[in-house]
């Protein structure tokens, strides 16, 4: 047997530098420190978004992030809430909250339906990633996790009928967990629990909280590198918006056309996209239906929304609608065309610091009456590593619960929001773009052209 640690890597010998020479090449501890340290300086977030990308935010004057101060000060805006509540810690299990807790990641859609990674948080002490089993080297860039664990996971997929005896060994293991690092204060929050594993840690004496309400909190005001970071992925995202439209073809089905806007996040470092937001033609009324293999024709509108997670993870939440063809658009797409445009504009230049959510509801502007039926979900919502915090509904649709005197904060991006289509219409129109909430007014960040033709 070959037992040379440097042997049999062929066309791929340039990575071994990063093995040392080993006085015993049987060293299994030494082999695997090594391992790791390899692994950390080809961890995608060390290795950067490549020369595309970062050619892109040059000629935009985007500068580099500190990503060490962003890293702190998340973590810092998580301690505030915890300490507002008096939790001892946070437990998230949603791959973004562990993303902005620990600027790490692993397998992020995957582990977005099974639990196999979660991240505990101490309000006065430590940051420990339970990830999935051999992934200790996915955080070594972060500089903010303390220690990591193997995550003993509580999905039906490995417990089978075993299960309630599987979240019984868990919450032993947070049991633990709380008495060693969080004194005598047992008030724990979480993002997501099963009901049994909710159980089992009630019987252990922990006392179980919201951790939904702690994360989004913390996440709704950006520090100027998570601005930095966001402006590079909104860059990256209308680059690839660029090449779609530059693709747009007559003949080419809706499939075709979101393919681009895929492979141009792609290829710049970004990450996935959310959701399937893209309709042509009699397609786009009503709204929500997902990208198909229907064929675009010459003369139709052609609607989307990018609800992309670009560079750095960050969301770039940017509507368009794009006449297909060399044609000029019909009176009736260019009424509706200008209802949106008109409707985005008014709403945006109402953004300020310290404005209530019942003042934006209460003076947006909002759609005629045949439009209304067909309204979008929300005039406003929050935008940072996905959509968040806050949400503000058509006056319409204004229930009892909704927090109308909570105020935007200078450091909230707002996403502003229209469709305009009429009920039983033809065709409809989404428009949508990004802004941060400044110390003085608002600021839009997102600044892909609207559709001349149409405007």
């Amino acid at each position: 047997m070959d037992t040379d640690p440097k042997a049999g890597f062929g066309r791929h010998r340039k990575i071994m530098p990063f093995l040392p020479d080993l006085a015993d090449p049987r060293d299994e501890a030494a082999l695997l420190k090594a391992s790791r340290e390899k692994a950390g300086l080809l961890n995608q977030h060390v290795l950067g978004y490549g020369a595309l990308a970062e050619a892109e935010w040059a000629a935009a004057g985007i500068p580099d992030p500190d990503l060490g101060a962003m890293r702190r000060y998340r973590l810092e805006r998580i301690r505030a809430e915890l300490a507002r509540h008096d939790y001892a810690g946070l437990i998230v299990y949603d791959p973004v909250n562990i993303r902005y807790a620990t600027d790490s990641t692993n397998m992020q859609l995957w582990v977005t339906h099974n639990a196999t990674r979660f991240c505990f948080v101490g309000a006065n002490g430590r940051v420990i990633l339970y990830d999935y089993h051999h992934s200790e080297h996915l955080s070594d860039h972060s500089g903010v996790v303390d220690e990591v664990r193997p995550c003993l996971s509580t999905i039906f997929m490995y417990g089978g009928d075993l299960i309630t005896e599987r979240i019984g060994r868990w919450a032993d293991e947070v049991a633990d967990l709380v008495r060693t690092e969080c004194g005598t204060n047992r008030r724990i929050a979480f993002d997501l629990l099963q009901p049994d594993a909710y159980a089992a840690l009630v019987a252990r004496g922990i006392s179980v909280h919201d951790g939904q309400q702690v994360i989004e909190r913390a996440r709704s005001v950006k520090s100027p590198d998570e601005i930095l970071c966001m402006r590079r992925a909104i860059t990256a995202c209308e680059r690839a918006m660029g090449e779609m439209e530059a693709g747009l073809r007559p003949g080419m089905s809706e499939n075709d056309l979101w393919a681009l806007l895929h492979h141009g996040n792609i290829v710049r470092g970004g990450e996935w996209i959310e959701t399937r937001l893209l309709a042509s033609g009699p397609r786009t009324n009503p709204w929500f239906q997902e990208s198909s293999s229907r064929v675009i024709e010459a003369g139709d509108l052609v609607a989307f929304d990018t609800d992309l997670i670009g560079p750095y993870g960050f969301c770039a939440d940017i509507s368009r609608t794009w006449l297909a063809g060399d044609g000029l658009p019909d009176g009736e797409q260019r009424t509706l065309y200008g209802i949106a445009a008109d409707q985005v504009a008014h709403n945006t230049a109402l953004l300020k610091p310290g404005m209530s959510f019942r003042e934006l509801w209460e003076t947006a502007k909002l759609l005629p009456e045949d439009c209304l039926p067909n309204r979008y979900g929300c005039l406003y919502h929050g935008a940072g590593l996905c959509d968040e915090y806050p949400t503000i509904p058509y006056p319409q649709d204004v229930e009892p619960d909704i927090p109308a005197d909570d105020v935007l904060l200078p450091g909230m991006v707002l996403c502003v929001e229209s469709y305009t289509g009429r009920l039983g219409g033809h065709e409809g129109v989404k428009l949508e773009q990004q802004v941060l909430i400044t110390e003085t007014g608002c600021e839009q960040l997102s600044a892909y052209p609207l559709d001349e033709r149409l405007g």
